[in-house]
């Protein structure tokens, strides 16, 4: 029997929404056992990379709770604590497998790819090539190339996921490591623009337009002579001029800065 005001309540409670069903009453119990869904949320996301979003495991079990109040049956005398809960679980483990786009065998030979690597590299002071893992694998170079192809796409990687952490305490995250391939050098640029001006300098217009779309637009010498309406072979013509009149000066430069 009930031995407290709060349990007359809830039992009350599960009465009634058996009895009549309804949106409200099943919200109701869902409040009350919201914290079950909390608490198992928390307990998995424990074990997981900080990338999982803990409130998309909350979403998950949620589900899971309101499945486990639409077949829980009273007449059996089981707690629903202990009912709701696997229930729970297993809509965030389900959750998590959607969520994982790598098959299992892929994960699993990539880590066996990775644990290789690592022995290797333990063993000769550096990193081993891939005829070195296929060796130690026993496996022929293609199928090597294979597994090291599936292992590099065996997680995805939140760029605000923490790298490490600075002597400040202030975190560093995986954005603020990765390489951006399309920056560019500001001393290059401007080395780079420098030259530019150095070489087209006391050129014809044309003749600086040519310089400036073959080697910097890259343009080809017939695209070059249908954008200034000149000939191919004149726009080669031109071309071999300026180069040979760009060496000459070159040379009266470099003698400038050779000691007398």
């Amino acid at each position: 029997m009930p031995t407290s005001a709060a349990e007359c309540d809830i039992g009350e409670l599960w009465r009634r929404f058996k009895a009549e069903g309804g949106r409200a009453l099943r919200n109701r119990l869902m409040e009350r056992f919201l914290p079950i869904v909390k608490y198992n949320a928390e307990r998995i996301g424990a074990k997981l990379p900080d990338e999982i979003d803990p409130d998309d495991l909350i979403s998950a079990g949620i589900f899971g709770l309101m499945d486990a109040i639409q077949a829980y049956d009273l007449s059996r005398g089981v707690k629903f604590e202990t009912y709701c809960a696997p229930r729970i679980r297993g809509a965030i483990l389900d959750e998590l497998r959607s969520m994982d786009w790598v098959p299992r065998l892929v994960r699993s030979r990539a880590h066996m790819v990775e644990a290789v690597a690592r022995e290797l590299q333990s063993l000769l002071g550096r990193a081993p090539s891939e005829a070195e893992i296929a060796d130690r694998l026993e496996i022929s170079r293609s199928e090597c190339d294979r597994l090291l192809r599936g292992a590099t796409a065996v997680m995805q990687v939140s760029l605000s996921r923490k790298y490490s952490e600075t002597d400040s305490n202030k975190d560093v995250c995986e954005i603020d490591v990765i390489v951006d391939k399309r920056g560019r050098n500001p001393i290059s640029e401007v080395q780079r623009r420098d030259l530019k001006e150095l070489v087209t300098r006391g050129l014809t217009r044309a003749e600086r337009l040519i310089l400036v779309l073959y080697y910097y637009e890259e343009m080809t010498m017939k695209e070059i002579g249908l954008t200034l309406d000149l000939s191919e072979s004149r726009v080669s013509q031109m071309h071999s001029a300026i180069l040979a009149r760009l060496k000459e000066h070159l040379e009266l430069r470099k003698k400038e800065f050779v000691p007398g």
